[in-house]
């Protein structure tokens, strides 16, 4: 039996990365799981060659297309993981970008593109997936993907961590107006994760001259990693499913580090 057999999750930004890796993981684990994303066709793509992973780990699966700042949007997919499932236990609020400028150059547009997304889109499907959990009556999880931009600011990604900063007290926040109806709600911050996200940050700071070559960035960030390495999403993916299972029942309004050792905090 895994340790999240049963359980109804949802996890956005999981058509690649660590998304993807933390519904994949959920999978293994025994959850039906929608794999959500705005990336339709990756998205479909994604679930489909999920399947007969689902059906090994004794669970369901399911995806949706969702623009997590669109609230109509979050709400149909929610009613479509119901409907496939018949509850919600955890939603995982996961969608994330990141556009480097350098700081004198952030533009409003830049800001709010950043900002709606990763902290705005957070709020939206936190508050979506409370009001489906109250109306269940039976609690639930709500987990959230900070950063290690989350607990200091870097150049280059001013409105990243800010957007970040938000996700650590949104998460505080939701965490204690929501105990009263036995949600919890937590967080993990990564660190350095050789993802596609990663790459294309990469590609976007050597454009706005902030790196000389491939790679730069993130050999500069892993200098600083105890562990001696940067991540990948199976690194990650042990504490998400941990903060999906019965045994962080007693845990909320923390954000969980997975960094390597990089930031301590």
């Amino acid at each position: 039996m895994g340790r999240v057999s049963g359980r109804s999750c949802i996890v956005t930004g999981a058509a690649q990365g660590i998304g993807r890796a933390i519904a994949e993981d959920l999978l293994d684990e025994g959850a039906d799981v929608c794999f959500a994303d705005v990336n339709a066709a990756k998205v479909a793509e994604v679930a489909e060659c999920n399947a007969a992973r689902a059906r090994a780990g004794g669970g369901r699966i399911t995806h949706s297309v969702v623009d997590v700042t669109n609230r109509e949007m979050v709400r149909a997919m929610i009613a479509h993981t119901v409907d496939r499932f018949g509850k919600l236990d955890v939603k995982f609020n996961n969608a994330g970008v990141n556009r480097p400028m350098n700081f004198l150059d952030v533009t409003e547009a830049n800001w709010h593109f950043i900002m709606d997304i990763n902290g705005l889109g957070c709020l939206i499907g936190m508050q979506e997936a409370a009001r489906q959990m109250i109306a269940q009556g039976s609690g639930g999880k709500i987990v959230n993907t900070a950063s290690i931009a989350s607990r200091q600011g870097f150049d280059n990604v001013a409105p990243y961590c800010a957007s970040k900063f938000a996700v650590v007290a949104l998460t505080q926040s939701g965490a204690r107006d929501l105990a009263k109806h036995d949600i919890t709600v937590t967080g993990f911050a990564p660190g350095v994760v050789a993802t596609e996200m990663w790459e294309q940050v990469d590609r976007d700071l050597m454009e706005i001259g902030a790196a000389d070559r491939p790679g730069q960035a993130m050999d500069e960030f892993s200098s600083e990693i105890l562990r001696g390495r940067v991540a990948t999403p199976a690194d990650i993916t042990g504490t998400t499913t941990f903060l999906a299972s019965a045994a962080s029942d007693y845990m909320t309004g923390q954000i969980v580090m997975i960094d390597g050792g990089m930031t301590l905090v």
